[in-house]
């Protein structure tokens, strides 16, 4: 866990030090989260509820050519899902570092624009809690032995829209895992993030 913390802040790091070199613009974003856990145990495939959660963080703009952009970004997000089976509910909210790394392509006018992106990303479980039977709230274990509730290291696939209103962006994403985090596969055949944000993003232009 502490190796992805230093991770990301190394990257952060190092597109911080970008800044001073290039023309790229830091910024910040924030947003909320409608997220799942699909859960397929033993071939049972589970229907969990969506709950909302947030998402914060920086993110930085760096100009490649033409209309199209390089935005790297280092936020945290929270997700999870909620379950019934066999009559007993539980759920798990994980809260991860999120290291997306998206090129976006806009077009329209200096006064309203749209946006199209897509791109991977990478992400560390490093907090968040889950609630078993009984009602009993307790910390996330992340590991991949046997009393471990989630594997801590998460990849995927972030793509999406948005309009830009003069510098301030309104946008709408899907993200998807790609990286199978039940820590037992003997148990849990396969769990994966599923992700719908709304964010609300601007760069700090200076003015």
């Amino acid at each position: 866990m502490k190796g992805c913390i230093k991770s990301g802040l190394t990257i952060l790091l190092i597109m911080a030090l970008t800044d001073i070199r290039a023309q790229v613009k830091p910024g910040y974003i924030f947003g909320v989260n409608l997220s799942t856990v699909t859960l397929n145990a033993k071939g049972i495939i589970s229907n969990p509820e969506t709950p909302a959660g947030i998402h914060f963080g920086g993110s930085f703009e760096i100009p490649v050519t033409g209309n199209f952009n390089f935005n790297p970004g280092i936020i945290l997000s929270a997700k999870g899902s909620n379950y019934k089976i066999d009559s007993v509910d539980f759920s798990l909210s994980p809260i991860y570092i999120e290291v997306p790394v998206i090129v976006m392509y806009s077009f329209g006018s200096d006064i309203i624009k749209i946006s199209l992106f897509a791109g991977p990303y990478l992400a560390c479980g490093v907090g968040g809690y889950k609630i078993v039977a009984g009602g009993e709230l307790t910390k996330i274990n992340y590991g991949s032995g046997e009393n471990s509730d989630l594997r801590s290291f998460d990849a995927g696939l972030n793509f999406g829209a948005g309009v830009n209103i003069r510098g301030l962006l309104i946008s709408a994403q899907y993200g998807i895992g790609l990286t199978n985090i039940a820590p037992e596969t003997i148990l849990f055949s396969e769990m994966k993030n599923k992700v719908i944000g709304i964010s609300i993003s601007s760069l700090f232009t200076g003015r």
